[in-house]
Parts: structure tokens; sequence; C-alpha cells
């Protein structure tokens, strides 16, 4: 995990492959090879800061010694509160050594109990992991989005590309509640909701799965509800329903944010592979859990964490105990401290 050297040896080697001749001419390889290499430079840079940071403290507590100078002590403190930052992050880097961790992740939402309620809270929870990414510099691709009735979504499927995506999102999967007075009810009554979210790697372009095409069911249609915002309004929506023998169930996969028709098929399928991979680790190795996160009815009894806006204010995961009264920054995407504490109690299960 920290053999910085071959890190170090394989970035020179794959810098060296970007400058040869045809290095384009295969451009998905070459898309692969520069995706890779952004990930080596990115774990690398965290401990050439460090490293950095140490030879600069040596020599200002050098200074200080030979001159006796309180000022040059307190910026020697200051450097040093600083290192510890860095060591931080490389706490959590350390901890994301699993088999997917450096994945892209995609992020299933659905509504649960709770009518309207419920699919405005799904809509918040989007936007919640949207802002997330955000605040990392990660990439966002929304897949799908299935309007509620009157408010908010049923369902909506996100794609969040970055460095350590999965490893860093995979503790959101579970059951989501939210407690406030309820924007639709005319008595401003108390009202609990509820949403689902599921976390799995993108490993579409890494596995090797057979999908039987006389299986599978596509259906293109038109993108409808009032989301504006969220989707462009084309002709070209896909959904995919796939039951092979041996499923209890169909496998359905929704995607309507590109225009073209073409592409929404392959992003469908690429999450459909997804799904079916993680059906196989269940079947073959019972890796469910691992991958994705235990599934419970989207009700009351199942969730992870609690969202109170009324009557006070407070986010608290049941698991890590971890809480906070700063709900507007957590719904606002501020949720390092929940990933954070939830990698450091399940440290070791995933690697």
């Amino acid at each position: 995990m920290f053999d910085l050297a071959a890190r170090r040896q394989r970035v020179e080697d794959q810098t060296e492959r970007t400058q040869a001749p045809g290095f384009w001419d295969d451009q998905e390889t070459a898309q692969e090879t520069l995706k890779a290499l952004a990930r080596d430079r990115k774990y690398l840079e965290p401990w050439d800061r460090l490293h950095q940071r140490l030879e600069d403290i040596g020599v200002l507590l050098e200074l200080a010694e030979e001159a006796d100078d309180e000022e040059t002590e307190r910026e020697a403190e200051a450097e040093l509160g600083a290192g510890e930052s860095l060591l931080d992050q490389l706490e959590i880097a350390a901890m994301l050594g699993g088999p997917y961790d450096d994945h892209d992740a995609i992020i299933e939402l659905a509504v649960g109990a709770g009518g309207n309620d419920a699919s405005d809270w799904t809509e918040m929870l989007l936007r919640m992991y949207l802002r997330w990414a955000e605040r990392h510099g990660f990439g966002t691709e929304l897949l799908e989005v299935s309007e509620g009735e009157e408010a908010g979504l049923r369902s909506a499927t996100v794609k969040i590309s970055g460095t350590n995506a999965y490893g860093l999102l995979r503790g959101e999967g579970g059951v989501h509640r939210l407690v406030r007075i309820s924007p639709f009810d005319s008595n401003a009554r108390r009202q609990t909701s509820f949403a689902g979210v599921v976390v799995i790697p993108d490993v579409a372009d890494e596995i090797d799965v057979d999908i039987d095409e006389q299986f599978l069911r596509v259906d293109t249609y038109r993108s409808s509800g009032a989301g504006g915002q969220h989707v462009n309004k084309t002709d070209s929506a896909v959904r995919l329903t796939y039951q092979p023998p041996g499923f209890d169930k169909p496998l359905v996969v929704s995607c309507q944010n590109e225009r073209s028709q073409h592409k929404n098929r392959t992003s469908a399928m690429s999450v459909l592979k997804a799904k079916i991979y993680e059906i196989m680790q269940r079947q073959q190795a019972e890796r469910l859990e691992d991958l994705r996160g235990k599934v419970e009815e989207f009700a009351w009894g199942n969730q992870i964490r609690n969202y109170v806006l009324h009557p006070y204010r407070m986010v608290k995961d049941l698991r890590t105990e971890v809480e906070t009264g700063d709900t507007d920054g957590v719904l606002d995407g501020d949720l390092d401290r929940f990933v954070e504490a939830y990698l450091r109690q399940t440290a070791g299960e995933h690697q």
C-alpha cells in the first residue's frame, strides 16, 4: 500500500508512454493511462508535501536553536500543525486499500416511506452528494432522474468520478431519515421521511460480464416531468430490463442525461454490468455487503443516519455515533466527518 518508490516508477513509466509517438492511436487506452497517471500523482502529492514540510520544519528548528529566535520557533510550530493535517489526510488514504476503493462511484437514490416529503428528501440527498463531490473537485454525471408525483424525486442515479470516490462513499449506503416540519402540510405538522442510498463501484470497464441479449429488453422514451433543472428533455432516454434464468427479479436501469440515444444506452449498460457483477460477487463469495452495503426496507428502524431539523437541529450517524448540529452544512455537502468516522470504524474490513 505504501510502496511509494513503485508508485513513482509507475508515474515515470506512464509519463513516458504519454509522450511516445502514436499514444493517441488507441483513444480508449490513452484515456485509461491518463486516468491512472492522474490517480497515482494525486496519491503521491500529500506524501511529497509532507516530506517537504518535514524538511522545512527541520531547517526552522535548527535556525531557532542557533539564533534563540522565538518567532522562528512559532513558525516551526505552525508548520508542525500543517504537517499534522497532512498526516490526517494520509491516514484516510491508508484506509482506502480495498479492491475497488480507488474506483469511481455510482450512487442510486430511491424514495422511501413518507409521501411527498420523502420525494423531496430524495432530491435533497441528491443535492447533498453533488455538493460533496463539488467540494472535493470530483466530476459528476447524472445518469437517471425519475420525478415524484407532486414534488421531489422518486429515484436518481449519479456517477461520481474522482480518486477514491467509491472508497470514500461506500459508507453512505443505507437508509437516511429526515425529521422536519413538512412544507407540504398546511397544518405545519412534523413529518418523518425516508430515502434509500446504494453505492456501488464503477467496474464496467474492468470486468467480463456476458449479457445475453435474448433476456434483455431495451425501451426508449422521452424524459418527462417538471425537473428541467436536472435533465435535457429529449426522445433518447433508454431503459434496460434484464432477467436471465436464475434472477429472482429483473434488473432495471434507466439513463436519460444525454441527447444521444447511443450514449444513454452505453451509460445504462455500464450500470447494468456493475449491477450484474455485484450479483455475481454475492453468489460466488457473499460479498454484497462489502460492495453495496446491506439494503434494508427504506423505512423506520433501518436507518444509518438521522437528520433532525425540528424540534432541534442534529445530524447523527447511528453506526459511528458521530453527530453535529450543523445541519445546513451537512445538507450542503459537508460529509467528511461522517465519511472519515466510518472509514476508521471499518478499517481493515475492506482491505
